[in-house]
């Protein structure tokens, strides 16, 4: 299989506080993978650092062939639309309705036909399975609902890799059970998902691979190691 992201001996710092080190793995095209560890961790460093928010100490990192060591400013912008990013806290723009939300990212990125626009918005909210709502406000949809508007604003420039930091974190159960299965369903097809999670109920009912951040280190683990009390 094809790997999209890796580490190579690879550390992350923090205004000059060493986060990781000796970092060392590889993720492939259409896989889901878990990262967790306690707060502090390093799980939102690492996704931060793929999307060169951050940059990498030592080593290598590489995510969609893109060398984040030695990436240019102009190719930062470049990276990041073939990255869709799900935040815990939603971060819609609660002064317009959904449909403006969607059409807002698309032409701060570059798109203008309006046709194309409507035709790009309408794809991702079938996507997620929520049309009906384009014209409601963003506090009029339950928190399930927003975090789903979320990952079809992550889906809007057509990305292969989802990395979701921490995004059933503000949901109940039910809600985090809807959105775990959209992120699978991107998974089946063909779309890559990194997801930073404390919630270890999601592990044993979604298993997928597992990555543990503790101790300046990156550990990938089973689910039947993992202790509730570490996260």
């Amino acid at each position: 299989m094809e790997t999209v992201i890796s580490f190579t001996d690879a550390a992350i710092a923090r205004e000059d506080v060493l986060v990781l080190s000796n970092i060392n793995f590889e993720i492939e095209k259409g896989t889901f993978t878990y990262l967790i560890g306690r707060v502090g961790s390093g799980k939102s460093s690492i996704i931060k650092t793929l999307t060169a928010e951050i940059p990498l100490l030592q080593g290598e990192a590489t995510i969609n062939n893109f060398q984040i060591k030695n990436i240019k400013p102009k190719q930062v912008p470049l990276l990041r639309r073939l990255i869709g990013i799900v935040f815990q806290d939603f971060q819609l723009l609660t002064d317009r309705n959904i449909y403006e939300n969607l059409a807002f990212v698309l032409k701060a990125t570059g798109w203008k036909n309006k046709a194309d626009i409507d035709k790009r918005i309408n794809e991702v909210m079938e996507e997620v399975e929520l049309l009906d709502k384009l014209l409601q406000m963003p506090q009029q949809l339950s928190g399930g609902e927003q975090q789903k508007i979320v990952i079809a604003r992550a889906l809007l420039n057509r990305p292969n890799i989802i990395l979701a930091d921490e995004p059933t974190g503000n949901l109940d159960p039910i809600s985090s059970d809807m959105i775990m299965n959209t992120l699978f369903k991107l998974v089946e097809e063909g779309h890559t998902v990194i997801m930073a999670t404390h919630n270890t109920t999601l592990l044993k009912k979604y298993p997928a691979k597992v990555l543990k951040c503790e101790n300046q280190k990156v550990t990938e683990v089973t689910e039947e190691t993992i202790d509730i009390n570490d996260l």
